[in-house]
């Protein structure tokens, strides 16, 4: 068992990164603008899915893998930035051409956007960075390695569920503006670019 003062540390530690902007902060103002508070949960489910899949693949010693070849690493960059600025580009282009989905779409869409948060965190190489250089920190010697970095992965995921329902309730409350079409479609487009800038910053970093 994990010292509690250990996950604490742990938190601050990576409370700044979860603080700066990024994929899933991005995906869950777009979609939630546009199709209500009902789409924050697949964001959610997706992005800790994808914490859990990093701690998954650090446990195995895939992750140490992939950071110690450059060539591995470099795969995995540019597929996330790949992903990214082609999510962004798709956001862009639906927001243009099309009218903004309504409530009623959500549920089709549910599998779909949980699939985009997914992808989003899993194919981040800074999401699996966190595993491989804060996390062996806060590893005890002389206790299952596996069993801590479960620990310490479901406090990131609950506290990133934490931000995102936050941003959801901020979202909730100006519901007036959000409900607008051309609301919608600026922060569509607005989503589209911060995708695009992400994905590129993950190819340059």
């Amino acid at each position: 068992m994990i010292h509690p003062y250990t996950v604490t540390a742990f938190l601050l530690a990576i409370l700044p990164i979860i603080a700066t902007p990024g994929a899933s902060l991005t995906l869950l103002i777009q979609h939630v603008t546009t199709g209500g508070r009902r789409q924050a949960l697949p964001i959610i489910l997706g992005t800790v899915s994808g914490l859990y899949a990093h701690a998954t693949l650090a446990i195995a010693g895939l992750s140490a893998l992939v950071m110690q070849s450059s060539q591995a690493f470099a795969i995995v960059k540019l597929l996330g930035a790949a992903y990214l600025v082609g999510l962004g580009l798709w956001t862009w282009r639906s927001t243009t051409l099309a009218s903004p989905p309504t409530l009623t779409e959500q549920p089709k869409r549910a599998g779909s956007v949980y699939t985009q948060a997914l992808l989003a965190n899993v194919l981040n190489p800074k999401a699996a960075s966190i595993y491989l250089t804060l996390v062996p920190q806060f590893i005890q010697s002389g206790r299952p390695i596996g069993g801590q970095i479960l620990a310490l992965a479901t406090a990131h995921a609950l506290l990133m569920a934490v931000w995102l329902l936050t941003w959801t309730t901020l979202m909730h409350q100006g519901a007036y503006f959000a409900r607008k079409p051309r609301f919608k479609r600026a922060v569509g487009k607005v989503a589209a670019v911060v995708l695009v800038i992400v994905g590129v910053r993950t190819a340059a970093t």
